[in-house]
């Protein structure tokens, strides 16, 4: 299929990227992407303030500042109280004031299954766009929000997570990508995505795919929620881990040393993930500091771009 394009297009429909990006002028450029999904919690404000910090996501990732947004909703009148939508909708609409974000417009419609999201546009200077694709020769990895979130929220649905753990994964997938997207602009960071639904190999994968360079990850240094351990243990693990793991498997290397539980997370569908940021090995340990300093303090560096193998992941 070709896609009309033009040659403001910068980033589009010919590769896989986090946002569409399209320049102004030689100083301005609009980053857009859209993103909406199904409730993952039962409490009507915090899915809002989870589907609004998702969709905001990808244009931090691109190395943008979102600037607004608007409204997706699927709301099924007949068999849900107005109420549950009033609630969404501020949980969403507090989390764009969070960002700085302005909320536009948007549209509804009437649906059997309840859907909630933003279309968000972005501002960016043309030359410090930051896509997957830029990866340099000893780069280093920095992720910086634990994984588990699907295994833990497929826990949650089967009624075997405590409240606590609820709070503390409601309020982990709330967080804004915001202060990590600020603070690498001050860093030599080549390339960016964050994790969402096809899990931390699926998203590196798509970073390393066809590439000049591989990728090696340690597992002792990735952070991850500690109950999802236990719950992939118990079997636990949602539809889209395996889905992931079927697409990627192929170009992923991994230890036998490696625990098949920690195998599951790394390919667990995340919703509202951390940041996955390539940045140049002088510079890893001065951006990873700061970031723990802002109070992302589960943030680590999880590995290293080399030359071999190309295209290909190796897990250790």
């Amino acid at each position: 299929m070709v896609f009309p394009t033009d040659s403001n297009v910068i980033v589009g429909m010919d590769r896989a990227d986090d946002a569409g990006v399209y320049k102004i002028t030689d100083d301005i450029a609009i980053i857009q992407t859209v993103d909406f999904f199904t409730p993952i919690v039962d409490d009507p404000y915090w899915f809002g303030q989870i589907a609004a910090a998702n969709a905001l996501s990808d244009v931090y990732a691109m190395g943008g500042v979102p600037k607004t947004a608007m409204n997706i909703v699927g709301f099924p009148l007949k068999d849900m109280d107005i109420s549950v939508l009033r609630q969404i909708l501020q949980g969403g609409l507090e989390k764009m004031k969070e960002a700085g974000v302005f909320l536009v417009g948007g549209h509804s419609v009437e649906d059997k299954e309840l859907k909630y999201g933003l279309s968000v546009t972005g501002l960016i200077h043309p030359d410090r766009i930051l896509t997957k694709k830029a990866l340099k020769l000893g780069d280093r990895l920095i992720l910086t929000k634990p994984l588990g979130t699907g295994i833990i929220n497929t826990a949650i649905k089967g009624g075997l997570a405590s409240s606590e753990i609820i709070d503390n994964v409601t309020h982990l997938m709330a967080a804004l990508n915001k202060d990590a997207a600020e603070i690498m602009q001050d860093f030599p960071v080549h390339a960016c995505t964050d994790i969402t639904g096809f899990g931390l190999l699926g998203h590196l994968a798509e970073m390393v795919v066809d590439s000049e360079f591989g990728v090696e990850i340690q597992t002792g240094r990735i952070p991850f929620l500690p109950e999802a351990v236990e719950y992939a243990a118990m079997g636990l693990l949602p539809a889209g881990l395996y889905k992931n793991r079927e697409f990627r498997e192929a170009m992923v290397d991994i230890s036998p040393s490696v625990d098949p539980f920690i195998q599951d997370i790394l390919f667990d569908p995340q919703t509202s993930g951390g940041l996955l940021i390539c940045v140049d090995r002088a510079s890893a340990d001065d951006l990873l500091d700061t970031l723990k300093e802002k109070g992302m303090d589960k943030t680590e560096i999880i590995g290293d771009v080399w030359p071999e193998p190309k295209g290909r992941i190796v897990v250790n």
